[in-house]
């Protein structure tokens, strides 16, 4: 019998994975076909004054679903005859199909049954295909209705969005690596990112990025609520007059709903400073309203302001960009000088302005983009441009980010890692203020409790990473920093103290109370570091412990016992000289007793082997 080449077997096993990759693609783009068709057929429904049947609300709803990926519309019957384009995208309607687009192409280059997966490259093209294939007949339906797809926008953007969200659900699959690049990228560039230092600063940028794009978003949001709230009287006689009954108003509602990504989008515009068109001649900026607005009647462009110059609460706009660009240099500052780590692992301030220029260049990026899928035309003549203009949008938040975040991202690293000042200097000298050995006599066994306590809370300190002495606070992350590196303030540098282990501070502080030992006075002498080295296991944590129960137990307790192979001249270090009762002494009576039996027997048994002339004694 011949045996089946591995290379059949694998590809046998590739296919089926294929398939489903296949049909992953063609479940998410139905989900969301579905999910918009059911919204659309309800209001349909609930209209008293529907215009056509069924047909006509589900061909709608193909139009519209082709829209939220980005897709131009036309509008054939119109008063003029003119067909009508509508190129304004709700940029909430896009969550959908793009998250949906998003999990199946992770689920499908990482399946969860453990089944064969694909590869990456084939995951990406088997649920792209498939998502494609429902895009065409959604375009082939739609064409019949009052929503009509253009055909030359769905190559792009409708494809290179589908392609987009499909790419970064197989790099979500993959644990979102930086890397490597395909084979046919430069040499260079894959040399760069091969290294870990530049994916960390990378990542930085991104991260930064992201978080400039919030908070323009976030800034434009609050903008347009402003602005509605002084024009409210507006919006509400536009929200009514729309639709006199209850259906026509919860059209109205959700289409706003859909549009307020938009408009925050515009507020962002607005504040940048570019602003947005209202028509074919009139723009709206911060410095005034130029033109004559054609203005829709709609709730929603009740925020538009009035036509004119402008004032100071259009200038107050300004606001938001510098808040991203704080925003942004404060990201890269956290990741360029974290708190919890020394001054020679912080980045250089080379090394922070560039990560922070490239992350006010993704945020221009980000941004350009947002505004060119949240504008569009409306119609024809006045309404062929309508809300940011991006190739100005983009720029102008990369400028603001750059001119505003680089300096701020310098400055916040200085202020991060400088010397602590006057104001902490008592906080460095508590630091290093070693705790005191010879405390007060009155107490033995409270006072080597508190030493045992100061001298392991230090240790616990000293490995977690964090200097010895006062914990960090959050609002004042550098403290003890100068005590670690060695600064003793402006005064000048401290002396450099020798680290101790905890077994060592303990055994330190122990010798100190209990008195010198024999053998105490030769060099390199370390009291009890043939113990374990967790404080947790020591004699005198657990007399600790004995003596904390004890006082809980109101004197039931008896005292700590010694153990029966702890030798006799460690007995007397269990209390401190001075301090022992009458307990304490019968205790070590008793021990002292059991080491003069113990020494008497192995010298009888000594002299005995002696005598007999077969012991050690009678060797010469």
């Amino acid at each position: 019998m011949t045996q089946r080449a591995p290379q059949v077997t694998a590809d046998r096993n590739r296919a089926p994975a294929l398939v489903s990759a296949l049909l992953r693609g063609v479940v998410a783009a139905g989900l969301g076909l579905g999910a918009l068709a059911v919204l659309v057929v309800v209001v349909w429904i609930s209209s008293p004054y529907p215009d056509s049947g069924p047909d006509g609300a589900l061909r709608a709803a193909a139009g519209i679903w082709l829209l939220a990926h980005g897709a131009g519309l036309v509008r054939p019957d119109t008063l003029s005859g003119v067909p009508a384009p509508v190129g304004v995208v709700p940029l909430l309607l896009a969550v959908g199909p793009l998250w949906l687009t998003h999990r199946a192409a992770r689920d499908a280059a990482d399946p969860e049954e453990g089944g064969p997966a694909p590869s990456r490259t084939g995951a990406f093209c088997a649920v792209t295909a498939g998502y494609l294939l429902v895009v065409a007949g959604a375009a082939a339906y739609a064409r019949g209705g009052a929503l009509r797809a253009d055909p030359d926008t769905l190559a792009f953007p409708v494809a290179v969005v589908v392609a987009g969200a499909a790419a970064a659900g197989v790099w979500t699959a993959a644990g979102r690596p930086l890397g490597p690049l395909p084979s046919w990228s430069p040499l260079a560039l894959q040399e760069a990112v091969a290294r870990t230092l530049f994916r960390d600063r990378a990542e930085a940028a991104c991260r930064s990025a992201a978080v400039g794009v919030a908070v323009l978003l976030g800034g434009g949001a609050l903008l347009v609520a402003v602005a509605l709230g002084r024009n409210a009287a507006v919006a509400q006689d536009a929200f009514l007059g729309l639709a006199g009954d209850w259906a026509g108003r919860i059209a109205v509602l959700l289409l706003a709903v859909a549009l307020v990504p938009n408009a925050a989008l515009w507020g962002a515009s607005y504040g940048l400073g570019p602003g947005f068109a209202l028509g074919a001649g009139a723009t709206a900026t911060p410095l005034g309203l130029d033109g004559t607005p054609a203005v829709p009647r709609f709730p929603l462009l009740a925020a538009v302001p009035e036509p004119g110059p402008g004032s100071w609460p259009n200038w107050a706009a300004a606001a938001v960009p510098v808040a991203a660009a704080l925003a942004v240099a404060w990201f890269t500052v956290r990741r360029a000088a974290p708190a919890d780590v020394p001054r020679a692992q912080a980045w250089s301030w080379r090394e922070t302005a560039r990560v922070t220029l490239l992350a006010a260049l993704g945020c221009g990026l980000a941004t350009a983009v947002l505004a060119a899928w949240a504008g569009g035309p409306l119609g024809t003549g006045e309404l062929s441009a309508f809300g940011p203009v991006w190739w100005l949008t983009g720029p102008a938040a990369f400028a603001w980010t750059a001119v505003i975040g680089v300096p701020a991202a310098l400055l916040l690293r200085l202020w991060r890692l400088r010397t602590p000042g006057w104001a902490w200097r008592g906080d460095v000298a508590d630091a290093q203020e070693p705790p005191a050995a010879d405390a007060d006599a009155g107490d033995g066994r409270a006072t080597y409790e508190e030493a045992f306590e100061d001298e392991f809370e230090g240790a616990y300190e000293e490995d977690a990473g964090g200097p010895a002495g006062r914990p960090r606070r959050w609002w004042a992350p550098w403290r003890g920093r100068g005590a670690a590196d060695g600064d003793g303030g402006p005064g000048g540098p401290a002396d450099p103290a020798p680290a101790k282990s905890p077994a060592k501070a303990s055994g330190a502080a122990f010798g100190a109370q209990s008195g010198t030992v024999a053998g105490s006075d030769g060099p390199g002498f370390e009291p009890y570091d043939f113990l374990p080295t967790d404080p947790w296991h020591e004699k005198g944590a657990r007399e600790a412990r004995w003596a904390s129960l004890q006082r809980s137990s109101g004197g039931l307790m008896a005292d700590f016992p010694a153990g029966p192979s702890e030798p006799a001249g460690l007995a007397g270090l269990a209390e401190p000289a001075g301090t022992a009762g009458p307990a304490a002494s019968g205790a070590g009576r008793g021990a002292d007793g059991a080491a003069a039996k113990d020494a008497k027997a192995v010298k009888d048994t000594t002299d005995g082997q002696g005598a007999d002339g077969d012991g050690p004694a009678a060797t010469p």
